[in-house]
């Protein structure tokens, strides 16, 4: 599913049954951060527990977006599951050293390597590559 906001677009696919891709374009800011917290908390209630952000399209966050992913990191690991972001351009990264977000949150170069990671966080017994690549439908 995609969604365009004032100046934010999420795009979403779901990898796995546990996993998600959530791709962020634009501007994450006071504007827009609760799109991009529904998608996510969508994705939740879903059962997927392990979200990888792409924002290598991303070109500004401001305290906003920042929050709505300190608190997704919170809700995945409650799930006992986990928050990556990947690829982020310099300028957020930049935001997250130095607000420490990327001591408690993996950051990854690029969506790939991020789901690499997550894969090895799901137990052996999940079956994981049977809805790979479907498109997300919003309840």
């Amino acid at each position: 599913m995609s969604s365009k906001g004032t100046n934010l677009n999420i795009e979403v696919v779901i990898h796995d049954t546990d996993t998600a891709i959530l791709t962020i374009g634009g501007e994450l800011d006071i504007d827009t951060a609760t799109s991009l917290h529904h998608h996510m908390a969508n994705q939740f209630l879903h059962g997927r527990r392990h979200l990888v952000l792409d924002l290598s399209d991303l070109q500004f966050m401001d305290s906003s977006g920042l929050n709505v992913l300190i608190k997704a990191g919170r809700e995945a690991r409650n799930t006992a599951g986990d928050l990556h972001l990947a690829a982020p351009t310099p300028a957020v990264r930049r935001l997250f050293e130095i607000t420490g977000l990327n001591v408690a949150t993996p950051i990854h170069n690029n969506v790939d390597e991020a789901l690499a990671t997550a894969a090895r966080s799901v137990p052996a017994t999940d079956s994981t590559a049977t809805s790979a690549h479907q498109t997300d439908e919003m309840s």
